[in-house]
């Protein structure tokens, strides 16, 4: 029988120490709480936000008659909308008092729909909050200047893991962005996820709101000079509402707020909006879009961010933030990995994958049901990946043994 080895011990806990440092390991972590999430059985209220999505019938119900061509599929999104067309989306929202108005496309003209601006225009300064979208970038010739952005003033903590930006790389035309507020929409890809959303980005040496985080103040009534935020740790908002964020100024989603974000189609707002005017009995009930944030986005649009703004404000408005486990979890998981491998060489191959598969099977049950029940995730790639490594130099270690018997 082998002497338990001081270099696997050290291995082991400089492996996991390892897993815990690396952001992109990071990442795998949030596959397995994704995956965990859409198999859990908990719901939500229905929160107070409303995604419009235009997709291909209602491109072609808008286009006249005379110019409309069949839409292949998945080409709808390419096509622009005019300013008449979002002037009719927001004469259709305001029928119903809705607080906050956002846009998720770059409100940018064609030159040909240059002339119908103003009707926009008309419509956009009768909304109470209208929120654009606006891409960071570098420098360029048509940058906002720090006094035209608005900035937390109360900020603590390390900026170095925020995505930083010095310039704008797409926003909307200048008399449209003089009535609106600016919601920055990037989603970095190495940040990128189904459950990881930016809070904060770093602009001109300013902190500054994203695209949800931004609505979210609009409808709270609520300005930057207010908030505290504590990078790395949580943002607090005067109300007593505080969002946790991770050391990059992402939130952590909870993918079941998908599931209370109330979804319309164009033209089922556009016929309730018809018949709220002619004082008929709605088709769909849209009333209480009344106090609630509207979004407007253009379904399968490759040049927008993944469909994450509407989940993330409806995780923020639940307050259904997941959790994770005390860091002193996974310090135990790394010290009895390192407890395992001391007496590695004492349990038989067979018994080793056997218990392997026990083990994982029952560490999953108990980190669903953790999920589940309290919100709280517990770290799953650092015991599975641990216990991986070490069943793997069991069973190559046995081979080497057996090799050398014969």
């Amino acid at each position: 029988m082998r002497r338990p080895s001081p270099w696997l011990i050290l291995v082991v806990i400089l492996l996991g120490v390892f897993i815990l440092r690396e952001p992109r390991l990071q990442q795998v972590e949030d596959v397995f709480l994704s995956f965990f999430m859409e198999h859990t059985e908990a719901a939500l209220p229905p929160a107070p936000v409303t995604l419009v999505e235009i997709g291909r019938s209602d491109f072609q119900r808008m286009t006249p008659a005379e110019e409309a061509k069949p839409l292949p599929k998945g080409q709808a999104a390419r096509r622009s909308l005019s300013p008449l067309e979002y002037a009719l989306f927001l004469q259709a929202v305001l029928d119903f008092q809705s607080t906050v108005v956002a846009f998720e496309p770059i409100v940018i003209w064609r030159e040909r729909d240059k002339t119908q601006e103003q009707v926009f225009i008309d419509q956009a300064m009768r909304v109470p909050r209208l929120l654009l979208a606006t891409e960071l970038g570098g420098k360029g010739p048509h940058d906002l200047s720090p006094d035209d952005v608005l900035s937390f003033a109360n900020v603590t903590g390390d900026r170095g893991r925020l995505a930083e930006f010095s310039g704008v790389s797409r926003q909307p035309d200048d008399d449209v962005r003089l009535i609106s507020t600016p919601g920055f929409t990037n989603l970095p890809d190495e940040r990128s996820s189904r459950i990881r959303v930016p809070m904060l980005f770093e602009y001109r040496g300013e902190i500054v709101p994203s695209f949800p985080l931004q609505a979210i103040l609009l409808w709270l009534r609520i300005t930057p000079a207010e908030v505290k935020v504590e990078l790395g740790s949580r943002i607090i908002l005067p109300n007593g509402w505080e969002i946790p964020i991770h050391r990059d100024g992402t939130l952590t989603v909870n993918p079941l707020a998908r599931q209370s974000v109330r979804r319309l189609s164009l033209n089922e707002l556009l016929l309730a909006a018809q018949e709220h005017e002619r004082k008929r009995p709605p088709s769909v009930n849209v009333e209480n879009l009344k106090d609630q944030i509207v979004l407007l986005r253009l379904a399968d649009d490759p040049l927008q961010p993944p469909n994450v703004f509407s989940t993330a404000i409806a995780t923020i408005q639940n307050a259904a933030y997941i959790r994770p486990a005390p860091g002193a979890i996974a310090w135990v998981i790394i010290l009895a990995a390192g407890l395992l491998s001391c007496f590695l060489w004492m349990i038989s191959k067979a018994n080793l994958l056997l218990w392997a598969i026990i083990f994982s099977a029952g560490y999953g049950l108990m980190a669903l049901g953790f999920l589940a029940r309290d919100r709280l995730w517990l770290p799953t790639f650092l015991p599975l990946a641990l216990l991986g490594f070490l069943v793997v130099v069991r069973l190559l270690s046995r081979s080497r043994v057996a090799a050398s018997g014969s």
